[in-house]
């Protein structure tokens, strides 16, 4: 797309600003860049809070800005049906704000989304094997934590400086992390039979750091 990014085609040294430091997300990118030596910087401001952004921002002076960090609820997406203000905050009022700052900067912003906005319907039937396309609209709004991604996700497509990639059910090689769905799906007392779209983070991850080098937007 056409974004005039504020590293534009310079060779100016990457330097890239994180928001989710305690994240699964957050954490394994920070390890990519030291692997890369990629010099890097996480972010000390609240998602919500612009003033804070700005301030981040202004003392890190970074190429590109990676947005890991969001509500999700624990121990579930439960969670977020009954703390419907505070899931607005940081996953709609947070996301926005992030990416409303990093276009007045020229910066291009990679968000972490979720693939959790899309269902079975008409045009899509189980078994089909038909499935969506980034510029389909979410026609998912069973739990609020997906409302809330959904208009996000709407939203965001006006704002062409961001990149959207939408993470489902993520998996990694390590089997340790609870939140790694392998792991989570061995210790469920029953398993529905439905196929899904999952998200390998071992190739999602280098392959974002990439896109972002590239200064590639959309979904």
């Amino acid at each position: 797309m056409g974004f005039e990014t504020s590293n534009g085609t310079d060779n100016k040294p990457l330097k890239f600003l994180i928001y989710g430091r305690t994240g699964w997300i957050g954490g394994l990118l920070g390890k990519l860049c030291s692997a890369q030596s990629i010099e890097y910087a996480y972010g000390n401001g609240r998602l919500e809070d612009r003033a804070s952004l700005e301030a981040d921002i202004a003392n890190i002076k970074p190429t590109h800005v990676f947005n890991a960090a969001g509500v999700t609820g624990r121990p579930n997406v439960d969670w977020c049906e009954s703390h419907k203000v505070e899931t607005i905050r940081t996953n709609v009022v947070g996301t926005l704000t992030i990416a409303d700052v990093c276009r007045d900067r020229g910066l291009v912003l990679v968000n972490y989304a979720t693939g959790c906005i899309f269902e079975y319907d008409n045009e899509h039937p189980l078994g089909s094997g038909i499935g969506f396309k980034e510029e389909d609209s979410p026609n998912f709004i069973g739990s609020f934590y997906s409302k809330t991604k959904a208009m996000v996700e709407d939203l965001l497509r006006n704002y062409e400086n961001v990149c959207t990639l939408r993470v489902r059910m993520p998996i990694s090689s390590d089997l340790s992390n609870p939140r790694n769905f392998i792991t989570k799906i061995t210790r469920y007392e029953k398993v529905v039979d439905i196929p899904n779209s999952m998200t390998i983070l071992d190739e999602l991850l280098p392959i974002s750091i990439e896109m972002a080098k590239r200064n590639l937007t959309g979904i």
